[in-house]
């Protein structure tokens, strides 16, 4: 494969010249800093937790090693003329063509930048400090981590992006057709068949969030890389928003997993089923965002609301059935009657409790109990109108 010659996308100008038992002191450590760099990463990105066994974590291992071996190397220079390491930087180039490959987005290769360079800053200045570093050089040094760690991300993303320019894009249209026949209730061997071209490997469930558009990059960096996000207009989905399909979310703990990590968006979360009901939590995940709850919501919290306002006519329409007995009294009196009306069936005929919500005396609630048995009679005691009187009144 051809790629493009790899050159810094600026040229670092600061001079440190640090002290040689300084940048020895640092070299020592070089591998501890590294090690607590990628561990820093692991915790802090969630998309990279899978990524450091095999082939690829060996690559990033050596990635983070030898860019910090070429940042010594350029803190030690007197020369402000010398370039930057050119391997450092062929090696962040690669890194962001694997992965682009492994299906990780930009968005969590600059964010595993970030807070590799928050780690390696915090270890190696407390080292350069403890070997006699001067302020001068530390400020320097710190000019130059900055400088250097926007050199290697330019670079990354240059390689991620070449990747997906050559064998990534066809893929990534496929992932997003997949998507949107998940999203659109495709049939199941259109599903497979799309699954198959876009060479992902279904997993046993998936969970469809709706989310404004603006949030959609953080919360990538944060979900599995296997998450599929169409790129056309899907039906439903409000102004604004999109929609992302996560694997997995089936069991308990993953679902709280998935909620940790999405916390600080405003994403509505749908249930987890089989990938191929997809569309089922999609359907879902929208009709919870029309409840107008703020934040993060959990649709599985909230599955009585959804019931309750699955068909808001017929809803209406039985309230106005089993509050017709009232319609003739005044709107004062037939309101506090729905109140107690409510609170009684709610708490099972609990006098006190009832007393308590309705911040009332108990005696109250009692006289006011009686009037209902007035109007309606036997009904009260009907399991039938019970259940119609909650659901109008809950």
């Amino acid at each position: 494969m051809v790629t493009r010659p790899v050159r810094p996308t600026t040229q670092i100008q600061t001079v440190v010249g640090l002290d040689p038992n300084v940048a020895a002191a640092l070299r020592s450590h070089l591998a501890e800093v590294a090690d607590t760099a990628v561990l820093t990463i692991v915790e802090e990105v969630p998309s990279y937790a899978g990524a450091w066994s095999g082939r690829m974590g060996e690559v990033i291992r050596n990635a983070v090693q030898l860019a910090l071996g070429g940042f010594l190397t350029l803190a030690t220079r007197q020369d402000a003329e010398a370039p930057p390491k050119a391997p450092a930087i062929e090696g962040a180039y690669q890194l962001g063509r694997g992965e682009a490959r492994s299906g990780r987005t930009v968005e969590a290769l600059l964010a595993a930048y970030r807070i590799g360079a928050r780690a390696s800053w915090r270890d190696m200045s407390g080292v350069a400090v403890e070997a006699g570093v001067d302020s001068g050089q530390l400020a320097r040094f710190a000019e130059l981590v900055f400088a250097y760690i926007d050199e290697l991300s330019a670079a990354s993303v240059a390689g991620h992006t070449d990747e997906l320019e050559s064998s990534g894009r066809v893929r990534q249209r496929n992932l997003e057709r997949l998507a949107r026949a998940l999203l659109t209730g495709a049939p199941a061997d259109a599903v497979a068949a799309a699954a198959e071209r876009a060479d992902w490997t279904a997993p046993a469930t998936l969970t469809a969030l709706v989310l404004p558009e603006s949030q959609v990059s953080h919360a990538l960096t944060a979900l599995d890389p296997r998450t599929l996000q169409p790129s056309d207009d899907v039906p439903g989905l409000p102004e604004g928003h999109a929609s992302l399909l996560v694997p997995g979310t089936g069991s308990a703990t993953s679902r709280r997993t998935l909620l940790r990590a999405l916390r600080g968006t405003d994403a509505v979360v749908g249930p987890g089923v089989p990938w191929l009901d997809a569309a089922a939590s999609y359907r879902r995940a929208l009709r919870c965002s029309d409840l107008g709850i703020e934040g993060l919501v959990d649709s599985d919290e909230h599955l009585a609301s959804l019931v309750l306002t699955a068909d808001a006519s017929a809803r209406d329409d039985l309230r106005a059935r089993v509050l017709a007995p009232l319609a003739d009294l005044r709107p004062s009196t037939a309101e506090k009657l729905t109140d107690t009306l409510r609170s009684w069936l709610l708490h099972h005929g609990r006098r006190d409790a009832v007393a308590e919500e309705l911040f009332v005396h108990a005696q109250t609630v009692r006289y006011r109990v009686g009037q209902l048995r007035e109007i309606y009679g036997d009904r009260l005691e009907d399991p039938a109108f019970v259940l119609d009187a909650t659901l109008a009144l809950a």
